[in-house]
């Protein structure tokens, strides 16, 4: 594998790296292009527009049951797992998940992991903790195997590397895999691929993927994919590595059929995926195929914090489709590298503050234009405008009030301009008298209005005060009647 260092994107530079994003015209065009056609093929994939509000509306019921009860699904899962042979972790830090994976590689002496797609591991950073503990760990999805190559974060959460031109992705084979000669046809570059991670498999001590929705009734782990590598990664090495988020957690089997049908025509417009795996137990006797092991790791990082509150609860909802992404105006104009987060877009301006802090993504909730398209296609209904404008109210809150459910960083977005600037529009509306005296005084100094006003003139024209307050203008509109 490629040798690049990993560039990564602090989510505390997201204004800097949005102004950079926005400069690249060769990005912006890669998106504009890519947004579109996925746009069109989500709507094509409901050409009924009443089965889809009726599916919606089922995928949002199904969800916020599965919340509900999800501490006692959680123990369900674990007992029903537990009695299929599958072994069950808990971490509640990404510390802790890759601590507890890299304890199970290093039992068995492995020096090399095939990864199936997974986000949770891109949220625990495990490919670096494991290359820093002797353990190479090779992404076999096509998109992050690019971007995998290129030391980059994924830029999409379904296609990782959907900010790369055909030529980018020709030039990183040529450079990185063994006797390739440049191509820039597509086809070709996906044998390409495809033949350089298939010996992996067999030569792997472990697999590792996520899962798409875990189900508590049975104790079957589902992953939904395209490429094969998936089915791959969990049957061919002899240990199988699980990792997903709480959330992920549905009550019965008959509730991934609606999300199922849901998430893959959200995603990418498909009716269904070429591969939907069900795992629920080890290789058994007599099977000739399978993993001997396998493991589940459960991670929390956050979760429970937008668990406690009934409101910020709704984000963990989601079904990782990325349909909010697609139809974002900021997202498909800046890409996702400039969120500086695992989940960039709608979904990940309103769950990286729970993951990360406040204090570290203060910026990202600001990142809309509150147009309200994200919650519109969201196919379980997240409010996501109104989880927006809470996390907004959050970052502003007084660091030392006292809430009910306090969120990590509060009053990280709060400076002592703004404090200054609300105490001094509070004095001023808060009396009558005051209020007049500053419409007098703005209609009549209106001429020293500043022409550049920080942070509205970059778009609009300067605000400049009437020359006669709406007071003024009542009464001698009064008087001419009289």
């Amino acid at each position: 594998m490629s040798q690049h260092t990993v560039t990564l994107y602090p989510s505390r530079q997201f204004k800097d790296n949005a102004r950079s994003a926005l400069g690249d015209t060769e990005l912006r065009h890669s998106l504009r292009t890519a947004m579109d056609f996925l746009m069109a093929k989500r709507l094509s994939a409901f050409p009924d527009e009443n089965e889809l509000e009726t599916l919606r509306t089922l995928g949002e019921t199904i969800r916020q049951r599965c919340l509900a009860k999800l501490p006692t699904l959680l123990e369900q899962l674990e007992a029903k797992l537990t009695a299929n042979g599958i072994q069950v972790h808990w971490a509640e830090t990404p510390a802790e998940a890759n601590q507890i994976i890299q304890g199970l590689i290093d039992r068995r002496n492995g020096k090399l992991a095939v990864k199936g797609k997974s986000m949770v591991s891109e949220e625990t950073e495990l490919n670096h903790h494991l290359e820093a503990h002797g353990v190479t760990a090779v992404e076999s999805d096509m998109g992050e195997y690019i971007v995998q190559m290129a030391g980059e974060k994924p830029t999409h959460i379904i296609m990782p590397a959907i900010h790369k031109t055909k030529a980018q992705i020709a030039k990183l084979f040529s450079e990185n895999i063994p006797d390739t000669p440049y191509t820039e046809d597509v086809d070709e570059l996906i044998q390409i691929g495809r033949k350089a991670l298939r010996h992996l498999y067999m030569k792997a001590d472990v697999g590792i993927s996520g899962v798409n929705f875990a189900v508590a009734e049975t104790g079957t782990l589902c992953l939904v994919e395209n490429e094969g590598n998936g089915r791959m990664c969990t049957t061919v090495p002899d240990m199988h590595i699980a990792i997903t988020g709480i959330e992920k957690v549905v009550e019965k089997l008959s509730d991934v059929v609606p999300l199922y049908s849901l998430l893959t025509r959200s995603a990418i417009g498909q009716p269904i995926t070429t591969y939907f795996n069900m795992i629920s137990s080890p290789r058994k006797e007599g099977e000739l195929d399978g993993p001997r092991e396998v493991h589940l790791v459960l991670l929390d990082n956050g979760r429970s914090q937008a668990y406690a509150d009934t409101q910020l609860r709704k984000t963990l909802q989601c079904i990782r489709c990325g349909a909010c992404m697609n139809h974002c105006p900021v997202y498909t104009r800046i890409g996702g590298h400039a969120y500086g987060t695992t989940y960039p877009g709608p979904i990940g301006e309103i769950i990286s503050p729970h993951l990360l802090g406040l204090e570290n993504t203060s910026d990202l909730p600001t990142a809309s234009s509150l147009c309200g398209a994200c919650g519109e296609v969201c196919p379980v209904r997240i409010p996501i405008p109104e989880m927006l404008m809470r996390l907004r109210e959050e970052s502003q809150r007084p660091a030392n009030e006292h809430v009910a459910h306090p969120l990590r960083g509060q009053g990280a977005g709060r400076t002592g301009k703004e404090s200054i600037a609300w105490r001094v529009w509070k004095g001023v509306v808060g009396k009558a008298s005051h209020y007049k005296l500053f419409g007098w005084t703005a209609s009549h100094l209106r001429a020293l209005t500043p022409v550049n006003q920080p942070g509205w003139t970059q778009n609009h024209v300067p605000m400049k005060p009437a020359a006669k307050t709406l007071h003024q203008l009542i009464k001698e509109r009064e008087a001419k009647r009289s």
